[in-house]
C-alpha cells in the first residue's frame, strides 16, 4: 500500500479573502489545525516583509508537532539563508526552490534562456540542499513546458540534491488521460525520478483538478498539493475522503486524521470566510486568551514567567522581562496569574516611554439611527491634531480617527475590555495590542468610559512603537 503525502496550500494561497489579508493569529490557528489533523506538508508563502514574515514562520515552526513546515526561498544565497532561518527552528522543515520551465515564463518572469535557467537550478538547490535535508524543486508552468527541457531541469534539480520534485499544470487545462500520459512520460524521461518523491500541483480551470491529481497518484505521484478553501486547486477533504473510500482499490493511502477533518476544515472555513466590514480594515481578532493555558502562581521562577510572555507572543528585553517579572512577584503574592493577568502586567510594566502622542479631547456620538462618529484631539510636540471619522460602531470610530492622526494603520492583533472595580461606577480597563513589521506591542487604559480606556490603551501601545521607531 502506497502513502500519499498531502502537502495544504492554504496559508500559501488562499490568505485573501475579499480584498483583506488574513491576520498574524488568524495565520497561526489555521497552522495549528491543519498540524493537528496530520497534514503532512504545510506550505507558505516566500518571505516578503522580512521582519513580519520572519517572526511568523518561526512562530509556527515552533508550535508544529506533526507536519513539516515548508517555505519558498528566492533565488540568492541572502534569501535562501533568511528562509532557513526562519524555520530552522521547526521538528520538520523544507526549502522549496521554485522557478518556471516553460519558454514564456523563463524569459517573461526571470528574463533568461534555458541554459541560464539550469545554472540559475543548480546553484540555488545546491545552495539550499546545504542548509536543509529536505529540499523540493518546483517546476512552474511544467505542463507546457519543453519536454526535453523540463527533463533536463528535473534531471539537475535532483542530482542538486532535491528530494521532492513538483509539477504544476498552472494553466489547468490538461484532462485525466493527458496527465496520465504526463507523468509516464516523466518517469521515462528521468529515470533518477522514481529515486525522490514527485508532487503535482493540478490547477482546476476545467474542473478537472481532482481527477487529475487521482490520475497521478495511480500513474506514480507521491504527494499531492491541495487546500481547504480555494475552489481552482484539489480540495484537501474530496481527496482525503476518496483516498477512505477507495483507496484500498487504487492501493494507496495517507496519514491525515479523517475523525477530526470535518470539524477541522469548517473551523479553518470560518476563519477564512468571515465578513470583513466594508467600512473598517480592523478584523476581529482571534482570542489568543482564550486558548492560552497559562497559570503561574509565587513559585514561578523568571524563566517560567519569560517563556508565558513569550507564549502571549510578546519579545522583550532583559530589563523590561525583569520589570514585568517583580510586577509578576507582586501579583502572585495574591492570587494565580493566568493570561488576562500577565497580558495586562506586560503592558503596564515593559517598554513604559514616554508619551509622543497625549490625549487631549474625545467626542464620540452612537445611537441606533445615527452613524457612530468619533472627534479626537491629540497633542503631538507641543501642537494639537484632530481626527474625525465614522466607524462601525463607536471603538470603530475612536480607532479610526486616531489611524487619521497617525496616517498608518497597523494590524490590530487583540482587543479586550473587562472591569477592575465593581458597582455603577466601574472601572474598565481595556488591553490593545497592535503589530508593527512583526513585533507586538500592548498598551493599557483605564477609565469609567470604556471608549476612553480603549483611546488610552492604543495611544499607549502606538506611543511604544513610535518610541521603537525613532
Amino acid at each position: 500500500m502506497k502513502t500519499v503525502r498531502i502537502a495544504d496550500v492554504t496559508l500559501k494561497e488562499g490568505t485573501r479573502v475579499s480584498g483583506a489579508t488574513l491576520s498574524f493569529k488568524e495565520k497561526i490557528e489555521i497552522a495549528k489545525l491543519l498540524d493537528r489533523v496530520c497534514v503532512d506538508v504545510i506550505e507558505m508563502p516566500a518571505i516578503e516583509n522580512e521582519a513580519a514574515d520572519s517572526l511568523l514562520l518561526k512562530t509556527v515552526a515552533s508550535l508544529l508537532k506533526n507536519s513539516t513546515l515548508s517555505v519558498c526561498v528566492g533565488t540568492t544565497q541572502e534569501s535562501i539563508k533568511t528562509a532557513w532561518q526562519a524555520i530552522m527552528g521547526a521538528k520538520k522543515k523544507r526549502l522549496v526552490v521554485s522557478l518556471p520551465t516553460s519558454t514564456v515564463q523563463m524569459e517573461y518572469l526571470c528574463k533568461c534562456k534555458p541554459a541560464k535557467m539550469l545554472e540559475i537550478i543548480e546553484k540555488t538547490v545546491s545552495l539550499c540542499k546545504e542548509l536543509c535535508e529536505d529540499v523540493e524543486f518546483c517546476a512552474q508552468d511544467a505542463t507546457r513546458s519543453e519536454k526535453d527541457f523540463l527533463a533536463k531541469a528535473i534531471d539537475t534539480a535532483i542530482k542538486a540534491g532535491a528530494t521532492t520534485i513538483t509539477v504544476c499544470d498552472t494553466a489547468g487545462q490538461q484532462l485525466p488521460d493527458e496527465y496520465k500520459h504526463f507523468i509516464s512520460d516523466l518517469y521515462d524521461a528521468v529515470p533518477v525520478l522514481k529515486d525522490v518523491t514527485l508532487s503535482v500541483n493540478c490547477m482546476s480551470e476545467l474542473g478537472m483538478a481532482d481527477a487529475c491529481a487521482v490520475t497521478a497518484v495511480k500513474s506514480g505521484a507521491q504527494e499531492v498539493k491541495a487546500t481547504v478553501t480555494r475552489t481552482n486547486l484539489p480540495n484537501l477533504e474530496n481527496g482525503v475522503h476518496l483516498i477512505r473510500t477507495r483507496g484500498e482499490s487504487i492501493g494507496v493511502e495517507c496519514g491525515v486524521n479523517v475523525t477530526e477533518l470535518s470539524r477541522t476544515a469548517k473551523q479553518i472555513k470560518t476563519i477564512v470566510k468571515t465578513k470583513r466590514s466594508e467600512t473598517t480594515p480592523f478584523d476581529a481578532p482571534v482570542s489568543a486568551v482564550a486558548d492560552t493555558d497559562i497559570k503561574l502562581d509565587s513559585s514561578s521562577d523568571i524563566t517560567a514567567v519569560s517563556n508565558a510572555v513569550k507564549a502571549l507572543g510578546y519579545t522583550l528585553s532583559d530589563d523590561d522581562m525583569a520589570k514585568v517579572f517583580e510586577a509578576f512577584q507582586n501579583t502572585a503574592k495574591k492570587k494565580q496569574v493566568g493570561a488576562k493577568e500577565l497580558e495586562a502586567i506586560v503592558a503596564a510594566s515593559a517598554l513604559q516611554v514616554p508619551p509622543t502622542y497625549k490625549l487631549v479631547s474625545y467626542v464620540v456620538n452612537s445611537g441606533n439611527i445615527i452613524s457612530p462618529t468619533a472627534n479626537i484631539v491629540v497633542e503631538k510636540q507641543g501642537k494639537n491634531f484632530t481626527g474625525l471619522s465614522t466607524g462601525d460602531g463607536p471603538i470603530d470610530a475612536a480607532l479610526l480617527a486616531l489611524e487619521q492622526i497617525v496616517g498608518f494603520h497597523y494590524e490590530l492583533d487583540d482587543f479586550q475590555i473587562q472591569s477592575v472595580t465593581e458597582g455603577r461606577e466601574a472601572m474598565g480597563e481595556a488591553l490593545i495590542k497592535l503589530r508593527a513589521d512583526g513585533t507586538l506591542y500592548s498598551g493599557r487604559g483605564i477609565s469609567t468610559d470604556i471608549i476612553g480606556a480603549t483611546i488610552r490603551a492604543y495611544l499607549n501601545a502606538l506611543n511604544k512603537i513610535v518610541y521603537g521607531e525613532n
